[in-house]
């Protein structure tokens, strides 16, 4: 039987005094680098008493001794045991391929794959990853001033600070390469464990730091399972790792770190509660700094980074690239598709041209971490499109954020938040949003923030808070909200925003629709629509419009204030009058707004028609007047008689012929095209006609048009009617988008809204008294 302890020689306790000398310590150090609760094993060590084995070879180790030359006769058979020890015996690299090999089985099992959210089955780290790229820059380290900010457009607001705006980028494996003590830090759902995992498969493999050996600790198990022999300890805990793997001499992990042939992972700094997070910081420290040689990779959500560890260089995941979006949804569905690979590429190509449409340039805003690139995939996977109500998106998102993404992987986080229940910390993030939101402010100073949460929790409680006690709470509070569900976050030093404008979006629509009664709910509606006119609130109608039980009282409020634009200026009021009279002179079976909304864009100059929803499908009658329209600003056109654009007037006259029906209107432009000189008459001759007769024709052209089609009227608008009639069409479009945006609307007033479109004013009284 293996002897269990061990004693030095007299000549082992003098060579082992002069290098306790050369240290400098007293016995009290020595007892804490080797982990011990008091020092009676240190006194008996060198008093050349029995020592338990494992405590004799770590005290030799630390003083840089080889313990078989310190030990009184050390059984041959211990000796045979701990020869992995001895790199003299087997060369270390020999030693690294052993335990490569023995623990290459558990390393495949703990890293190899992912049990992603909401997924049945575990899926192969290989078959879904994509290589993560790292900033060597921290934006919430660097000094901005916030009026360099408040003007960022809402398409740019997500790319700064989050890695998209002028960073420099490398691959994250270089990063490793080119720091031996690196943390890593990222914001929720951004991969890192996933990352950790993917280095420890690669060293696994050979793939990556073939010379040294892989261990992957999560750290908030490494605390739970410290609990019991209430000693923190990585050495003992990596000698526990090693015994699962059949590693039995407890010596072999000394012998590879003193070589420097470890790859240390350690992942999840942020999940170590509070109250246990500076003696497992202390433990990290140590442990680097005695075992300096080996290469250590942690992890940090970025807003837990004043969790500092001395002599780590911190860098940051960057969010995908479209790039890295592609190639994650192509490895997605080709995965999760049931039918075979080649079905699964042509989703993950459909799902990339539907993300790139216009209309989804908000889910490209999130979709940027792994983490909201799943739910994305998986939510198309499922419906084959984005959801039309994206509040049910951003609520699936949410939940994630608030909890149930610590929930799915057993996180507990520190409850630092004054115990605010979810409906709580709902109601105080919808405070923030909208109070920001509604002063124009995407970015917004710390001590801002701290003001709103300070202002909700002193209304919260019932007990009276100081001013300083209050503060504390409000920064605690607001580090609790960006650490632990990244809804908020430092885009620079002591500025803050939402972590996505969509957030801070749904947030304001959320107070809105959360009034505590209908009349608080119909001044928040009224507060609402007197932004319509301003792009930046699009979204928030949007959002609003579809979280409401019933739409009406929103719809209406908007279709007042929209009339209400145009209501005072006598001359919109004829132009809208003309366009109304014009739309019943068309037989058509589309809707009379349609209509109204064709020759409204008509009239404008450039013509907008075809950006208006209403006018998006054109019937005979609205296709002749479009190209009897286009002829006449055409040959309103000073060619300078320019040969070729004059005949090219002719031509089109010639060709809109056949697709007129009206007998008179065909006669006059049959006249007309008949006085057009023939084409194969010489140059000179023509010239000579339209130098005397082109301008009398074109204006003939042009009143025959507006005889019998009434169109082309010369509206001169100011320029301040054509900011008005803008921001009209865009308030219309705006209304017509709520309409068809799933949101719950009566179908009497849908209709009434939909046939009172573009009218003028007059007729909408007349209309309210019939």
């Amino acid at each position: 039987m293996v002897k269990r302890s061990l004693q030095a020689s007299l000549n082992g306790i003098q060579e082992a005094k002069r290098a306790f000398a050369r240290k400098g310590w007293t016995q009290d150090n020595l007892a804490a680098e080797v982990n011990l609760k008091t020092r009676q094993p240190i006194w008996r060590f060198f008093s050349g008493r029995p020592v338990e084995r494992h405590t004799f070879i770590e005290i030799c180790l630390i003083l840089e001794l080889n313990w078989p030359e310190i030990a009184t006769n050390p059984p041959a058979e211990f000796l045979e045991l701990e020869e992995y020890s001895q790199p003299s015996v087997l060369h270390i690299d020999k030693l690294v391929e052993q335990v490569r090999s023995q623990r290459f089985d558990k390393i495949q099992d703990q890293c190899g794959i992912l049990q992603l959210l909401d997924i049945s089955r575990p899926v192969a780290i290989d078959d879904i990853y994509i290589d993560v790229n790292i900033l060597e820059s921290i934006a919430s380290q660097q000094w901005v001033e916030i009026t360099e900010l408040q003007n960022l457009d809402p398409k740019e607001f997500d790319r700064f600070g989050l890695g998209l705006a002028d960073q420099n980028q490398i691959p994250g494996t270089h990063a490793v390469e080119t720091h031996s003590k690196l943390r890593v830090l990222g914001k929720p759902g951004v991969g890192k464990t996933t990352f950790l995992q993917y280095l420890a498969i690669q060293c696994n493999q050979s793939a990556f730091a073939v010379n040294q050996v892989p261990i992957f600790i999560t750290l908030r198990n490494f605390v739970e399972e410290s609990k019991t022999s209430n000693e923190l300890s990585l050495l003992k805990y990596i000698r526990q790792e090693f015994l699962t793997s059949g590693i039995l001499d407890p010596s072999v992990i000394e012998t590879l770190l003193n070589a420097g042939r470890v790859l240390l992972l350690l992942d999840g700094m942020d999940e170590i509660l509070h109250q246990q997070s500076n003696a497992v910081l202390s433990e990290i420290r140590r442990f680097s700094e005695k075992y300096h040689k080996n290469q250590l990779v942690a992890t940090c959500r970025t807003a837990s980074q004043k969790l500092r560890l001395r002599g780590f260089t911190d860098v940051e995941i960057a969010p995908f690239t479209l790039e890295q979006i592609r190639a994650f949804a192509q490895k997605w569905f080709v995965v999760f598709t049931k039918t075979n690979q080649k079905d699964g590429l042509a989703q993950s190509v459909e799902f990339i041209q539907k993300l790139e449409l216009d209309e989804n340039w908000q889910f490209r805003q999130l979709v940027v971490t792994p983490l909201f690139l799943h739910l994305a995939c998986w939510v198309f996977h499922g419906q084959e499109k984005f959801p039309t109500k994206r509040t049910d998106f951003y609520k699936q998102g949410l939940d994630l954020l608030l909890g149930k993404w610590d929930e799915a992987r057993g996180v507990e986080r520190d409850d630092i938040y004054r115990g605010f229940l979810l409906p709580q910390k709902l109601k105080l993030l919808s405070q923030i949003a909208a109070a920001t939101f509604e002063q124009g402010q995407y970015f917004f100073e710390q001590r801002v923030v701290e003001q709103y949460i300070g202002d909700y929790i002193q209304n919260l409680s019932s007990v009276s808070m100081d001013a300083e006690s209050l503060q504390i709470e409000s920064e605690a509070a607001l580090k609790a909200i960006e650490a632990q569900h990244g809804l908020l976050a430092e885009r620079a030093r002591g500025i803050f925003s939402f972590s996505y404008l969509a957030f801070q979006e749904y947030f304001t629509a959320r107070k809105i629709v959360a009034s505590y009664n209908l009349q608080a709910l119909e001044q928040a509606l009224g507060g609402l629509v007197s932004h319509i006119t301003d792009p930046h609130w699009r979204e928030i109608f949007l959002l609003t419009a579809t979280m409401l039980r019933s739409a009406d009282s929103l719809v209406q409020l908007m279709k007042q204030q929209i009339d209400a634009l145009v209501a005072q200026d006598d001359y919109l009021q004829e132009f809208l009058t003309w366009a109304s009279q014009k739309s019943r002179t068309i037989p058509t079976q589309a809707k009379d707004a349609t209509v109204r909304a064709f020759y409204l864009a008509l009239s404008r100059t450039p013509h907008i028609a075809s950006h208006f929803a209403l006018a998006s499908s054109l019937d005979q009658g609205m296709f002749l007047d479009a190209v009897l329209d286009d002829l006449l600003v055409e040959c309103a056109i000073d060619g300078n008689q320019d040969f070729a654009h004059i005949h090219a007037c002719g031509d089109a006259l010639s060709n809109i012929l056949g697709i007129v029906l009206d007998v008179g209107l065909h006669k006059s432009l049959q006249q007309l095209s008949d006085q057009f000189p023939n084409s194969s008459q010489s140059q000179e001759r023509f010239q000579l006609w339209s130098q005397t007769n082109y301008s009398a024709w074109a204006e003939q052209v042009k009143m025959t048009v507006i005889n019998y089609r009434n169109i082309n009227h010369e509206w001169q608008f100011s320029s301040e009617q054509q900011q008005v009639l803008q921001r009209y069409y865009d308030a219309n479009q705006l209304l017509l988008d709520c309409l068809h945006s799933n949101c719950e609307v009566t179908a009497a007033i849908r209709q009434e809204i939909e046939a009172t479109l573009l009218l003028p004013q007059k007729e909408l009284e007349d209309r309210e008294w019939q």
